[in-house]
C-alpha cells in the first residue's frame, strides 16, 4: 500500500499575534537601557551603532564640606537639623566641638528610672567616638560615622547620672539628646 504525503496548510498568522510581537520588539528596545547612533563613519553604510544611555542620578552632588566643623550660628543650625524633635520629654541636650584628639567629658542631670532614646550625633571628616556611662556601667560605646545620628534605647532601673564621653580623630561637632521614651 503506497503512502500519501499529509497535505500541508499554509500557516496563518492572526492580527492579535502580529500586535503582542510588535509589543514585545518595542519594549524590548526601550527597556533595553540601548539607544542607536549614526557617526559619521557610518553614514554611508548606513549601519548604526550602539552605545548605552547615559546614566542619570537624580541625587544631587555631596557638598565636599559638609561634614567639616563649624561654629556660631552654623553649629546652632546644625545641632536643630541633626537632632530631630523627640518625642518624648527630653531630660538633657547638649552640643560642641571637641579638637582632633582630645577628649570632652560631661554628665547629664539626674535622670529618673525609666527607659530613654539616646541620640547621637557628630560632623567631622572622620569617625567621632562616644562613650555613655551610668558609673562604672558602659551603656554606649561606639564609633559613629559623622553625617548619620544614631539613636540607642537604654533602660535605668535607678536615678542615674550619665557621663558623655566625645573623642574624635579629626576636629569635630558632637550632639546629642536624652529623651524619656
Amino acid at each position: 500500500m503506497p503512502t500519501v504525503p499529509a497535505r500541508r496548510l499554509p500557516r496563518r498568522r492572526t492580527p492579535a499575534a502580529a500586535a503582542v510581537l510588535s509589543i514585545a520588539v518595542f519594549l524590548g528596545a526601550v527597556l533595553s537601557g540601548c539607544e542607536y547612533e549614526y557617526s559619521a563613519d557610518h553614514w554611508d553604510d548606513g549601519s548604526p551603532t550602539v552605545s548605552t544611555a547615559p546614566t542619570t542620578d537624580a541625587a544631587l552632588p555631596q557638598d565636599p564640606h559638609r561634614n567639616e566643623p563649624v561654629s556660631g550660628e552654623e553649629l546652632e543650625q546644625w545641632v536643630d537639623d541633626a537632632l530631630p524633635d523627640a518625642a518624648g520629654q527630653v531630660f538633657h541636650t547638649s552640643y560642641g566641638s571637641v579638637a582632633a584628639g582630645a577628649v570632652h567629658t560631661e554628665t547629664t542631670t539626674q535622670l529618673p528610672a525609666g527607659t530613654y532614646s539616646l541620640t547621637l550625633a557628630c560632623r567631622s571628616t572622620a569617625r567621632v567616638s562616644f562613650t555613655v556611662r551610668n558609673g562604672e556601667e558602659s551603656l554606649v560605646d561606639l564609633s559613629l560615622r559623622c553625617g548619620t545620628s544614631r539613636v540607642n534605647v537604654v533602660s535605668l532601673p535607678v536615678d542615674a547620672v550619665l557621663s558623655v564621653q566625645v573623642t574624635g580623630r579629626a576636629a569635630a561637632n558632637f550632639a546629642y539628646r536624652v529623651s524619656r521614651i
